[in-house]
């Protein structure tokens, strides 16, 4: 027979643990069981996939110098690094603007493109004061049109070297808006446009920042720590949670308004490096990874923000 003493203090034990993992799992969400489905493979570190709203799904190929687009079941060679005439070297972000046009950060010489439907290129914008920007990384519109993006240049947890540009809509005027940040990486607004929420990838976390009636960002803090990899490319759904692709974490970790993580899901690879919500419903998930050099979706539950400047 148990000494009620010691059954006391194992009841006590038992409790404590019992409340101390609920936390845990109240704090983390549960690990989804549904499976990525893969949509295309052979791809050469892809990143920055883009929805047209019409079917078509673009995907950088970073270390390959090509845009992919999958339509369906087929995929095809949209764009081509091309010096002479200049088309692009390397890219990374795409998005779409409400006039059909496709946005690249091309990183591999520091300028952002506009992309018409039929593959013609012209330098959106090349650098800042004279000099051109260091590696554009993601980028977003607001619904005024204005283009803001990521630059990072090195890579380290005391290199603030990061930043993010603005492109006026009318004037094309580049301004920066926010500076000091370990590689900044992805990059979107909140639905009010209130707030920009910035990956600060070599500290392993999100930062979130006010922005002011000049569309500068300022009060940076931290809205959520990821240790264990680098929160990637990111996007919101339309209750304000925000979808991060964890590199190196093989995650996607989905974050309430309050910056609580509410579900996670588990990708085919370590290095899931972007997201795009899309669809009729906007309820498939497309997912760039870079360990597998695939593209993959899924579909969630909850339909993702459209984006300002979409042409959907």
């Amino acid at each position: 027979m148990i000494n009620p003493k010691v059954k006391s203090v194992l009841f006590f034990i038992f409790g404590f643990f019992l409340i101390s993992f609920s936390e845990l799992i109240s704090q983390t969400g549960n690990s989804n069981m549904e499976k990525f489905e893969k949509v295309l493979d052979g791809l050469n570190f892809p990143e920055g996939p883009a929805w047209d709203g019409k079917g078509n799904l673009y995907v950088s190929n970073c270390h390959g110098g090509f845009i992919t687009k999958i339509s369906g079941d087929s995929s095809s060679v949209f764009l081509k690094a091309s010096e002479n005439p200049f088309t692009l070297n390397k890219t990374n972000g795409l998005t779409f603007f409400k006039d059909g046009s496709l946005f690249a950060c091309e990183f591999g010489v520091g300028k952002m493109l506009k992309i018409s439907p039929d593959g013609k290129t012209e330098i959106y914008a090349d650098g800042y004061k004279g000099k051109r920007f260091n590696r554009p990384n993601d980028l977003a519109f607001d619904s005024k049109g204005n283009l803001y993006f990521t630059d990072p240049n090195s890579y380290g947890s005391d290199i603030l070297d990061g930043m993010v540009y603005k492109v006026d809509y009318i004037t094309k005027e580049v301004t920066p808006v926010a500076d000091s940040i370990a590689f900044s990486n992805g990059i979107a607004f909140s639905a009010d446009e209130k707030y920009a929420y910035v990956c600060e990838s070599a500290l392993n976390r999100v930062i979130k920042y006010a922005i002011d009636e000049n569309g500068v960002f300022y009060d940076k803090h931290v809205f959520i720590d990821l240790p264990g990899g680098d929160p990637d490319g990111i996007a919101f759904d339309i209750d304000g949670n925000l979808y991060i692709a964890h590199f190196g974490g093989g995650k996607i970790y989905v974050v309430s308004p309050e910056g609580k993580i509410i579900k996670t899901y588990d990708t085919p690879g370590k290095k899931p490096s972007n997201l795009e919500f899309a669809g009729d419903d906007m309820k498939t998930l497309f997912l760039t990874e870079d360990e597998t050099n695939a593209v993959y979706k899924i579909r969630v539950e909850t339909p993702g923000l459209k984006l300002f400047c979409a042409p959907y």
